[in-house]
């Protein structure tokens, strides 16, 4: 078994895949609409679907906006220098919501972006 894709719901299609393809750099994998459901769904991701972890946006045609509730976290992105992805996502017009810097009570260097709908999504250096 492997882990296939996380799903979150957007407000905005087109803003969402914007953010994912030039913010972070992410891939358009696929994408398609269904008309008689009214939804359209995006996949991105860092590569192919058979070798990558994807993220589905699901975007209802009738909602523009959710309640994120207080049980869902952040997504983890690796990358192999914080401080200068920090500076990118800023550079692309993304929010920084925490600066790069080790997580508190530990030495691992992290920081937190948020996408357009408000998701965290957190960033973990990594050397490979």
């Amino acid at each position: 078994m492997r882990l296939l894709h996380t799903m979150l719901r957007v407000g905005n299609l087109q803003r969402s895949i914007e953010f994912y393809t030039k913010v972070l750099n992410m891939q358009l994998i696929r994408q398609s609409d269904n008309q008689a459901y009214r939804y359209s769904v995006a996949f991105v991701g860092y590569g192919p679907e058979a070798d990558h972890c994807l993220i589905e946006l699901t975007y209802n045609w009738d909602t523009d906006q959710y309640d994120h509730g207080n049980a869902f976290g952040h997504i983890a992105i690796a990358c192999t220098d914080v401080y200068a992805t920090c500076a990118e996502v800023k550079c692309r017009g993304g929010i920084v919501s925490r600066e790069g810097g080790p997580v508190k009570g530990g030495t691992s260097i992290i920081a937190f972006v948020k996408d357009p709908d408000g998701y965290s999504i957190e960033l973990c250096q990594r050397s490979n």
